[in-house]
């Protein structure tokens, strides 16, 4: 038997497990003398370098005296828990990272939650250690009495505390050390995870956690081998879900090493691979010994809780800057997303539309913005939560939401969040003038919340959430409060119209700037929608009068992300992306429309 460890970094977003996993790469001599290699090299895609969170779940595996460490890094948002969920079933221990100033957050308990239900070995790795805020002790109390709320057996109570700087590459077991590097962390991985149960003589049982594609081999399935032998080129037995059988053969092999991945011609009980061949296989396959098979148990995979649509875009400027516009085209890319990502589900809900289910609007919006940058053109509708029915009782998905806002700011947002249906649990002051509040809200209330919320603390503010469960549905809540101002006439903007529309409101255009009717152009300082000329230019008159001609000052529009405006938008309005622009507009682009379809 190869001498195998198999550990998963878990946190909450910001924490620091990518950094982590960069200083561990470095450390144990993995990248050669020549290669040079990015910051937080694991997030490898454009989003996760720009946003600097991780978006899919990576591994890695590192050589470390004679053992193999097969690392996974996973993403801290809470739209992709799901994710963390399954990686925790592959693994055998865990490293829970900790702000050592922030300490225990919404994530920090789901992941926790899982990994002790799961019955796994911890290691609690006190990061940013550096900060002149941090307070390591308290943090490592906030952990144990997590860890007993949450049920822990008496093994994982007594679990290593490792303090950490890793963007500084600095780890030590005692606070009082100077220095010190990951040496430590190393030790400790392979003195205190277990070595993975399974044997290499047993009939092979590999199961399948995360799904990547390549153009050239097509489906490829990341997996972990619990038992027996997987050779090249193997003939195998995939056992589905629903206990459907199906023959394939390994066609391509692939090992682990660093950022690298090699072909390799055979792997063993314990250790983590990807294979290809298998086009038919999800995430919770069992790839098994076709003369006995023995499936493992299929995975739970978290349910979606909000809904949005795709759709067509058929605005009058439709067709200008996408390339891939039409229904089939917009189909074909959905259904691929559909492939990879197990946490979303697609329906085709009519002519040109999509209804796309996911955990959180960040996953949606992750989703719309690699689309618009592979050129497509789409409409997108508001977000809704999915409403069920448990034993005939309506039932919404509620969050855990977790605020820091300075103390001063506090009764605002109190204020804010009562009239949205949240109720209040706890309050802890955190030092520095900020406050810890926690919620529980319908999911439903939070959506177009964070945008109110940092006007409201100034930017100052950080929140957090993560579901918690479906309860009963709890009625009305209170949405956007302010009406929109739309277009009345198709054209380019002018300067001499925004400066006398932007006493209304805020604009969300500049000059020069393409509009339609019946395309949303600003926010209105009242409730109410308003029809506003954004193209009318001076009229010329050959009378001169004194002080008529003064310089027209524009206040800069606001920025409306993508993340923004689909907070921001209502039921009855869209979101039009296409390559270069994110437009907002009504679905009925006409005032008469309109007024007609409220009388409806």
């Amino acid at each position: 038997m190869q001498k195998i460890r198999n550990i998963a970094v878990i946190a909450h977003v910001d924490h620091g497990k990518t950094t982590l996993v960069d200083g561990l790469l470095e450390q144990s001599g993995t990248y050669g003398a020549h290669e040079q290699h990015d910051e937080r090299a694991m997030d490898s895609n454009d989003l996760e370098k720009e946003r600097g969170i991780t978006i899919l779940s990576k591994n890695t595996a590192i050589r470390y005296k004679e053992f193999k460490i097969n690392i996974i890094d996973t993403p801290g948002h809470a739209d992709f828990g799901g994710e963390v969920e399954r990686v925790l079933k592959m693994v055998d221990g865990v490293l829970v990272l900790v702000d050592a100033y922030e300490g225990v957050m919404p994530q920090t308990k789901f992941v926790v939650k899982k990994m002790l239900a799961l019955g796994k070995k911890p290691i609690v790795v006190i990061n940013k250690i550096d900060k002149p805020s941090a307070e390591p002790e308290r943090v490592v109390d906030e952990m144990f009495d997590l860890f007993v709320a949450m049920g822990a057996t008496e093994d994982q109570l007594d679990f290593p505390i490792i303090y950490a700087a890793a963007r500084d590459g600095i780890a030590k077991l005692d606070m009082s050390e100077e220095g010190g590097d990951f040496q430590c962390i190393f030790e400790t991985i392979i003195n205190k995870i277990p070595e993975p149960e399974g044997d290499r003589e047993n009939h092979t049982q590999a199961q399948v956690f995360t799904l990547d594609y390549d153009n050239y081999v097509g489906k490829i399935g990341i997996s972990r081998i619990f038992n027996g032998v997987i050779r090249k080129g193997d003939n195998v037995m995939l056992a589905k879900a629903d206990g459907e059988l199906v023959k394939g053969k390994i066609s391509k092999l692939i090992g682990f090493h660093g950022l690298n991945r090699m072909e390799i011609q055979e792997a063993e009980a314990g250790d983590i691979v990807a294979f290809a061949g298998l086009e038919t296989v999800d995430v919770g396959d069992t790839i098994c010994d076709p003369a006995n098979p023995m499936p493992l148990d299929p995975m739970h995979i978290e349910e979606p809780t909000l809904t949005v649509i795709f759709s067509v875009n058929d605005s009058p400027l439709a067709g200008q800057e996408g390339k891939h516009v039409t229904s089939n085209k917009l189909k074909d890319r959905l259904e691929f997303e559909m492939t990879t990502n197990v946490a979303m589900k697609l329906e085709v809900v009519g002519e040109g539309k999509f209804k796309v289910s996911g955990r959180g609007e960040l996953q949606i919006t992750i989703l719309a913005e690699n689309m618009r940058r592979e050129n497509y053109e789409f409409g997108v509708s508001r977000p809704e939560v999915i409403v069920r029915e448990i034993e005939g009782v309506k039932c919404e998905p509620f969050e855990h939401l977790v605020i820091d806002v300075p103390e001063e700011l506090s009764g605002t947002v109190i204020e804010r969040l009562g009239k949205r249906k949240a109720e209040m649990k706890s309050m802890i002051p955190m030092g520095q003038g900020f406050q810890r509040i926690e919620f529980e809200i319908p999911a439903r209330a939070l959506i177009g919340f964070r945008g109110q919320f940092l006007t409201d603390t100034k930017g100052e503010g950080i929140m957090n959430h993560s579901f918690l469960e479906f309860r009963p549905y709890s009625g009305s809540v209170e949405s956007r409060s302010y009406g929109a101002l739309i277009s009345m006439e198709d054209g380019d903007t002018l300067a001499y119209s925004l400066f006398n529309i932007q006493d209304r409101g805020v604009l969300f255009i500049g000059p020069q700037t393409k509009v339609y009717e019946g395309m949303i152009v600003g926010e209105h300082s009242r409730s109410n929608d308003l029809v506003v000329n954004p193209i009318k230019g001076k009229a010329q008159s050959n009378v001169r009068s004194s002080g008529a001609d003064e310089a027209i000052k524009l206040i800069p529009p606001r920025d409306m992300s993508l993340e923004r405006a689909l907070e921001w938008i209502e039921d009855d309005e869209l979101l039009e992306v296409t390559p270069k622009s994110i437009r907002i507009r009504k679905k009925f682009l006409t005032e008469s429309e309109r007024k007609r379809h409220t009388r409806k």
